[in-house]
């Protein structure tokens, strides 16, 4: 049986792979990262979010329908991960596993070393599938890539003197973010995986796209610890 020298999850946002429209410059890096150390044993489960567009999607339902159920809006969020998942999926070609995986309690009957899933189901964010997948493959470390470096004090674009957290324990993550989830909201890291997460003890890696493979390589990086 195949082994792996270490399995990391990875939440890749929504924000990098279609900020506006599809980063392609940005995925072909990514690709070439995860490749690289694909090669040095490493096994990657890459959880992808919406992102963008499923703000907009979830903003267009409520304009449509001033009624609309929250359930609703998630179901909309998660086929735009869904979307974003079989991109992903389509760029690694035969080296990820055949399919998207929906659940994390899937079998996985290939021991590929690229793994891609895309949202789960109502009352979370694609976060919670990544908690969720570390939980079923007995990953230690989640690491949640977008267009944020740090956990900040309070939201950084609307306030010049916002403090950015090197690192951080659950109990005073929870605090800043609260337990409240909302569909279309845009935490660092949602609160109900957050919930999962400490209880699981899982050391979760809050940081920039760019900044990806410096952590793998054990090199200072830009981000927030949180365990």
């Amino acid at each position: 049986m195949k082994k792996f020298k270490k399995t990391i999850v990875i939440s890749l946002g929504g924000s990098l792979i279609s900020p506006y429209e599809i980063d392609v410059d940005y995925l072909k890096k990514f690709k070439k990262i995860i490749e690289k150390f694909v090669k040095r044993g490493f096994r990657f489960v890459i959880v992808t979010g919406g992102g963008k567009i499923c703000r907009k999607y979830n903003q267009a339902a409520r304009e449509l329908n001033k009624k609309v159920k929250p359930v609703e809006l998630d179901w909309l969020g998660i086929k735009a991960t869904k979307v974003n998942a079989e991109l992903v999926r389509v760029m690694f070609n035969n080296k990820s596993y055949f399919k998207v995986i929906d659940r994390p309690d899937e079998k996985v009957k290939e021991l590929k070393s690229i793994i891609i899933a895309g949202g789960w189901k109502p009352g979370a964010s694609s976060d919670n599938m990544a908690v969720n997948l570390a939980k079923a493959f007995k990953a230690p470390i989640v690491i949640n890539l977008s267009n944020v470096e740090y956990v900040y004090d309070k939201d950084p674009n609307k306030y010049q003197g916002a403090k950015p957290f090197k690192f951080l324990t659950w109990a005073h993550y929870r605090r800043l973010i609260g337990n409240k989830w909302d569909p279309g909201a845009n935490w660092p890291f949602d609160p109900v995986a957050s919930k999962l997460a400490q209880k699981l003890k899982l050391e979760v890696i809050i940081c920039n796209g760019h900044n990806l493979e410096n952590y793998l390589s054990n090199k200072n990086f830009k981000g927030t610890i949180i365990r």
